[in-house]
């Protein structure tokens, strides 16, 4: 009997073992499936100096209905007064691309009558990561002190917590919820990318390398 018994242990700890790691797992897709969900827009909104819009897929040389969405919000928010100056964030979404990411929404924005001398593009950026490094570096030369981040509310949360990693200050992600994108999809997605971006943090912490994009163009 207590053979049987040392048998049976190994069996019992892996599957005590087990047990705790799926409720661990669930515990934190909850949780980040949580964090996405609190985003809720400033009221009031905040006047800043800029916005940056991070980039999304171009269509051809087109915006994608998304990222129209996030065009769109930042023109309301230029003509409603809040931001004076935009920066269009994203570089090429393929090897032999027309046009960067920046050069297809400044055109765009340009269209909507926002003059193009209050458009600054950032041509280079390809994740969230590099928006955002990139574009700090545009502000700092032109002595941009606040930010409003505009992007979708399913990418607020990763957005924000970038951005305070990178040393914004006086930043606000200004989010437009998507009528064109399945949220179930595209949230399900962010909670794999959010994680990727908590371990990223950590590596970079141990001076381990710059994150890589986990989805493209977003």
């Amino acid at each position: 009997m207590k053979r049987r018994g040392k048998k049976r242990r190994p069996l019992y700890v892996t599957l005590r073992l087990s047990a705790w790691a799926v409720a661990i797992a669930a515990f934190w897709i909850g949780y980040q499936f949580w964090a996405i969900h609190e985003y809720k827009p400033p009221k009031p909104m905040p006047i800043a100096d800029v916005g940056i819009v991070l980039g999304a897929a171009l269509w051809d040389v087109e915006p994608s209905p998304a990222l129209r969405e996030r065009l769109d919000h930042a023109v309301d928010l230029y003509k409603s007064g809040y931001i004076s100056r935009i920066i269009v964030s994203g570089g090429y979404d393929y090897e032999g691309a027309a046009l960067t990411e920046a050069e297809g929404m400044r055109n765009y924005l340009v269209k909507q009558q926002i003059p193009g001398e209050h458009i600054r593009l950032e041509n280079d950026a390809t994740n969230t990561y590099e928006n955002l490094l990139y574009s700090k570096k545009i502000m700092d030369k032109q002595g941009w002190k606040s930010a409003l981040i505009i992007t979708h509310t399913f990418h607020a949360k990763r957005s924000g917590d970038i951005a305070d990693y990178l040393g914004y200050t006086n930043t606000t992600v200004a989010a437009v919820k998507s009528r064109v994108l399945s949220a179930a999809r595209y949230e399900s997605r962010e909670v794999l990318a959010l994680t990727k971006w908590h371990v990223d943090k950590l590596l970079m912490s141990w001076g381990l390398g710059s994150p890589v994009p986990a989805f493209q163009n977003f």
